[in-house]
């Protein structure tokens, strides 16, 4: 199935603007586009409740989290946002993201913005993402109701996070993760895969572009083959909560996705590998932009909700509230 028509639309209206590809730029001029996909995306829908907080980040500084909190919360979703490691911002079009979740699912979202590279290289958004998890796990009696499942989830950049958060949990004991739902997640430091090398995945993320973002989060190279840089490197994936691995079939980091998928499921975690077969990478985060983003965030919320009426179901076989 070709690139739908929307995406091949949007992909011809940035080339006419001349603007120029994120690897030919600064992160300051990169971070710009931010705004611009905000207006375009507009505000997001109304919540019950919306708070932010700060953290510590360890290294005398803070960081901050919004909490996305719906009338009837049913789970916590902790949520990671794309960008690179580099740019995305939750004030701008991950709030709309965070909002639709929530919505969608009755979950309280958790909303991390941990801080960018290069001014903070690896690992400090994965330590300030353990942070705001265990803070999220900390907090779960005033998210959630007692015995709501807490889940990660995030896209891109964002989905690796989410992916080493487990790893991380695991191994630390804890906090405990019920579910993960990664969508189009970096997995993997290799740059030569086919659907790296692909020309038709050259697109609004490309192979460039992506060097760019690793040069700029962790320059060394063999650094980035350990399981906080790459997690289809953990020496092994047993122990890992259940996962939904939703890739786009146009798009630089597909086979290293469905690789991931690959290595949780050879490892015995239950996995569902969903692909957006007309969809290129940043999909998800284009709300109101492109009509995909409206079928990826209901079908990753489906499975959210597929997952928490499971959980509710065996709890109430045992006789848990």
């Amino acid at each position: 199935m070709p690139l739908d028509g929307p995406s091949q639309e949007f992909l011809a209206q940035l080339a006419e603007s001349g603007t120029p590809p994120i690897h030919e730029s600064t992160p300051a001029i990169a971070r710009m586009s931010g705004p611009i996909f905000a207006g375009m995306s507009g505000p997001g829908p109304d919540v019950a409740e919306t708070t932010d907080v700060t953290l510590a980040d360890g290294d005398g500084g803070r960081f901050r989290m919004r909490v996305l909190r719906p009338a009837e919360p049913q789970a916590v979703i902790v949520y990671f946002h794309g960008g690179g490691w580099v740019i995305g911002d939750i004030d701008l079009q991950y709030d709309h993201v965070g909002r639709r979740l929530a919505n969608l699912t009755s979950s309280t979202v958790v909303l991390v913005n941990y801080r960018k590279a290069p001014e903070h290289r690896f690992p400090a958004a994965i330590d300030d993402s353990y942070a705001g998890l265990r803070w999220a796990a900390d907090h779960a009696a005033e998210l959630a109701p007692d015995g709501a499942p807490l889940i990660v989830a995030g896209d891109s950049a964002g989905g690796n996070i989410a992916a080493v958060m487990t790893l991380r949990a695991r191994d630390r004991s804890g906090p405990a993760i019920d579910y993960q739902a990664l969508i189009y997640p970096v997995t993997d430091c290799d740059l030569d895969t086919p659907s790296y090398t692909a020309p038709e995945n050259q697109l609004l993320l490309n192979r460039e572009t992506m060097r760019w973002f690793w040069d700029h989060y962790l320059p060394d190279e063999a650094a980035r083959t350990g399981p906080d840089a790459s997690p289809l490197r953990a020496a092994n994936h047993t122990g890992l909560p259940p996962a939904l691995v939703y890739v786009a079939r146009y798009d630089p980091l597909h086979d290293e996705g469905v690789a991931y998928a690959r290595a949780l499921e050879a490892a015995g975690v239950p996995v569902v590998l969903e692909e957006a077969t007309d969809q290129m990478h940043a999909f998800f985060q284009m709300a109101d932009i492109l009509p995909g983003y409206e079928e990826g965030i209901r079908l990753v919320s489906g499975h959210i909700n597929e997952f928490v009426a499971q959980r509710r179901a065996e709890r109430r076989e045992v006789g848990a509230p």
